[in-house]
């Protein structure tokens, strides 16, 4: 095996703000991509934020240590096994490895990665949501109309205008689903639960994304759970398979992205535990290119809710793969037969 490592700076269309972040128009990702001796090739991606402590600079960091020798495409896990050797957490960097990896496998089994799964892929069924990250009113309105031919928006709450934005949205579309993802933006069970009645009373908002801090107790978490009038999901709250028992108690739904779990692989598993704890099943993303969005989009068969959108909210995406014309994701026009199916442009 070889590897080859390489950074890229996704541009975004619009500036992006979330409940806890600050403004940026640049979000920094890491490519990784492994050719065996044979010629076969695998490519992962990397797309860090420093809410799990990790930057581009801690995965490039963690993928120069890797030995490419020790890893194979005919042996998935011992891969991994062998990653976690390397450190016990670095979920990010180990995504872009566990993707390669799959990616290559798929490839030398002449399947696209969702057949080698054993999941297939309806296509005509998947819909993502589309984000609207914070800010004034007036831009949450151009963005709305922006986003006109997308079915389902997604909108990031969190900050003192949450309700000025809100009806910025509805003044464009006054009707359309909305998922509320308020990025562990309320800091107190009775202000989540405001927030919540007040966003039921819409009569169009489908659930709300990680109200509380991940920190908050759990005692906290049941509480509100049996009083929201709407569906809450979890997000930084669901980090893997490991945390479905106490996600189960806590929220009716999670959100799984492949960053956390670190990779295909531990999306896989954290989506099925999910929904054999009776949860509800989200496929989240973060800003991310074409090669993360389609590999999470090979795992839709698993998920009740999708939003993959992180490749539509730039402007510069340096590969295509799965699209996603009208929110509805699809492998149709995809020029490559086999793995992930994205190629660089």
């Amino acid at each position: 095996m070889k590897s080859r490592i390489w950074r890229f700076e996704l541009k975004l269309t619009h500036p992006w703000r979330i409940a806890r972040g600050e403004q940026t128009n640049e979000f920094p990702i890491v490519f990784f991509e492994l050719t065996d001796d044979d010629g076969r090739s695998g490519i992962g991606e990397s797309a860090p934020i420093g809410r799990y402590d990790e930057s581009v600079d801690t995965v490039e960091a963690f993928l120069r240590r890797v030995e490419p020798a020790r890893l194979s495409f005919n042996d998935i896990p011992g891969s991994m096994r062998y990653l976690d050797s390397l450190a016990p957490d670095q979920n990010a960097a180990k995504c872009a490895v566990n993707i390669a990896l799959v990616d290559g496998v798929a490839k030398v089994a002449r399947q696209p990665v969702c057949e080698f799964l054993k999941l297939g892929f309806t296509e005509k069924k998947h819909v993502t949501s589309f984000s609207i990250g914070i800010d004034t009113p007036e831009i949450i309105r151009q963005k709305v109309r922006e986003a006109a031919r997308y079915p389902v928006l997604k909108l990031k709450v969190g900050s003192p205008t949450d309700q000025l934005n809100f009806a910025a949205l509805r003044e464009v579309a006054p009707a359309k689903p909305v998922c509320v993802d308020a990025n562990e933006g309320w800091k107190t069970k009775e202000e989540a639960l405001r927030n919540i009645e007040w966003l039921h009373a819409d009569g169009h908002v489908q659930f709300v994304e990680q109200p509380m801090p991940s920190t908050t107790d759990q005692k906290d978490w049941r509480w509100l759970k049996e009083r929201s009038p709407l569906p809450i999901f979890g997000d930084e709250s669901y980090l893997s398979a490991a945390d479905a028992g106490r996600a189960a108690e806590c929220f009716h739904g999670v959100n799984v992205k492949l960053v956390k779990t670190g990779g295909i692989s531990g999306a896989f598993d954290a989506l099925r535990a999910a929904r054999k704890a009776g949860l509800r099943t989200m496929i989240g993303c973060m800003i991310e290119s074409s090669v993360l969005i389609s590999a999470a989009a090979h795992l839709a068969e698993l998920a009740d809710h999708l939003d993959i959108d992180g490749n539509l909210l730039v402007n510069n995406d340096p590969f295509a793969g799965a699209t996603a014309e009208q929110g509805v994701v699809s492998f149709a026009g995809a020029a490559e037969k086999f793995g992930l199916r994205a190629r660089a442009r």
